[in-house]
């Protein structure tokens, strides 16, 4: 039994169903689904796609993550993220909406679902952590602004050349927006008023399906779609077909790398928000098993006819909040999707998409904190900069390429500072009877003979060269030096190169006539340079403190430690 709720962690909450539940998880449901119909539908207008395909997005991958996932309350489907590097990286391969472009997002889906799949049951969920959160914020904003643009087309009725860059798409809106139909950007102006006020005003009202109906109401009753207003149209009726993408060697080249981004972004998507639910009702979240489930739930979408999906923050957010307790609510939703499917289609005929865009501008702007981007700047100024420069590079080059650089530059501003760490002369202070940093206790004793170091790293290849250099200069002015203490209590991994390159530090002082000692090494350290030999090549050079090592050498007296001195 424990071996199938591993495999399929909903049978852990089927078998202990509580009644009391059915009717809480069936009420979320209802609130979602009025929810996600308008929103799936412009969702997949985002996309590039038929609005058709958000409804299919939303039904068979929400029930296989249903029942593979470990969160109790996130539902899967198509975020605007999602719909987003779709069309980012379909779009360059193939005109929106065509058969050619539909095949595209289904080989994007499958190649997410194996990549996704692929990780988890290899238990390497700890990669997508090499897309630091600085990053991804400046992929948010930037993604947000293309969102808008690529919206602007709906909401003012200027058609637009397909697969132009942001600055074109920009360029082309300024110099069409005098062309801009005004039944069409009356229509979405007065969507947007609508879905803020009633956010603020009635935010437990289903603003999305209102403003849809009503907008649909509107162009019905006054025939506005036979007047130059853009509507949704004919909408297939009936469940989503079994659909098999083509595996063309081409094509899965061709989308690889938009594969991967897609794969990670969504994972980090839905693990966010996953775990910011699961902290506040104390359930654990399996990142490796979140993984299959997402991967299960692309495949569903790739082979139902959807396209990319990942847990949705605001979906999850009125999912919880309307009192779901398990994942029935969301097998309900898609049900009630499917029901849709069936027998409500024909409503959608004079939906205008001037109202799903503005669904969409809606959603897409709380996207952005601006409070959040203020506060990485102000904590630590380079991880502003890699939110900046992932934020420039999405907008003016491509959303892969801005990821890959913003996460490649936080990765060597990592690097560099491991290859730098912050290494501290230290004095014995007599108040607190503990060797501190001179920076911090700059009246702290200090002997000619000695000098004491504090490394705060693990030593390993880039990073002994950097101590080299750091000893040569303080080594430099101390003509009566003949001792060197390093202080390794921040050591917690050492590798061989550091280890050879210690070697030859420790006998080049050595042959100057300066020993080089070591205090505070944890116990895996002091087993791996034993290992190395170094008890037969240096002798007794390994202190438990420094206390210890300064007594060794004749420079303090017999007065028993301080706990204070060992633990600081």
């Amino acid at each position: 039994m424990r071996a199938l709720e591993r495999i399929v962690p909903a049978y852990s909450w089927l078998k202990n169903y509580r009644r009391g539940d059915l009717s809480s998880d069936l009420s979320a449901a209802l609130t979602v689904t009025v929810m996600l119909v308008p929103q799936g539908m412009a969702y997949a207008l985002l996309a590039g796609l038929p609005p058709i395909y958000g409804l299919y997005a939303s039904t068979v991958p929400a029930i296989l993550y249903a029942l593979f996932g470990t969160s109790r309350h996130m539902p899967v489907g198509p975020p605007a993220l999602m719909a987003l590097l779709t069309f980012t990286s379909v779009s360059a391969l193939a005109e929106p909406g065509s058969g050619e472009y539909i095949s595209l997002a289904l080989l994007l889906a499958f190649m997410v679902g194996v990549l996704q799949l692929a990780i988890g049951l290899f238990r390497m969920g700890f990669i997508t952590n090499f897309i630091p959160r600085p990053v991804l914020s400046g992929f948010i904003y930037a993604s947000a602004i293309v969102i808008a643009l690529s919206q602007m087309q709906y909401l003012l009725g200027i058609p637009l050349s397909a697969g132009g860059s942001t600055v074109g798409t920009a360029l082309e809106l300024a110099l069409g927006v005098g062309a801009a139909d005004p039944l069409t950007l009356t229509i979405g102006a007065g969507s947007i008023v609508a879905l803020v006020l009633l956010a603020k005003g009635a935010p437990r009202l289903p603003g999305p399906l209102m403003v849809a109906a009503g907008a649909t109401l509107i162009v019905y009753l006054l025939g506005l779609d036979g007047r130059g207003v853009s509507v949704v149209g004919e909408v297939p009726q009936g469940l989503p077909s079994l659909s098999v993408p083509a595996l063309d060697p081409g094509s899965l080249r061709a989308l690889l790398p938009a594969a991967v981004v897609v794969a990670f972004v969504g994972f980090i998507e839905s693990i966010s928000v996953a775990k910011a639910v699961a902290a506040r009702e104390r359930y654990k979240i399996d990142s490796n098993q979140e993984l299959k489930a997402l991967g299960f739930a692309n495949l569903g979408a790739a082979f139902f006819s959807g396209f990319p999906v990942a847990g949705s923050f605001s979906r999850t957010a009125v999912q919880y909040q309307s009192g779901a307790k398990t994942q029935l609510a969301s097998i309900i939703t898609a049900l009630m999707i499917l029901a849709t499917l069936l027998f409500l289609t024909p409503l959608f005929y004079y939906l205008p998409n001037a109202a799903l865009a503005a669904i969409i501008m809606v959603a897409v702007y709380r996207l952005l904190d601006f409070e959040e981007a203020r506060r990485v700047f102000k904590i630590r100024r380079a991880d502003g900069v890699a939110l900046l420069l992932t934020f420039a590079l999405t907008l003016l080059v491509g959303v892969e390429e801005g990821i890959i650089a913003g996460a490649a530059f936080a990765l060597v501003m990592f690097i560099r500072r491991t290859a730098y760490p912050n290494i501290s002369e230290m004095g014995y202070v007599e108040e607190e009877d503990a060797f501190l940093a001179l920076r911090s206790y700059p009246e702290a004793k200090t002997y000619p003979e000695a000098l004491i170091i504090r490394f705060d790293a693990s030593f390993y290849y880039a990073n002994v060269p950097y101590l080299e250099e750091w000893l040569i200069k303080e080594v430099a002015d101390r003509p009566d030096l003949k001792h060197i203490i390093i202080d390794g209590r921040s050591v917690n991994s050492i590798d061989v190169t550091a280890i050879e390159d210690l070697e030859d530090l420790i006998s080049g002082y050595r042959n100057g006539g300066i020993d080089i000692m070591f205090t505070h090494l944890k116990l895996p350290i002091r087993e791996r340079l034993k290992k190395a030999g170094w008890e037969e090549k240096f002798g007794g050079i390994n202190y438990p403190t420094t206390r210890e090592a300064i007594r060794d050498i004749g420079l303090l007296g017999n007065r028993r430690p301080r706990d204070s001195e060992l633990h600081r």
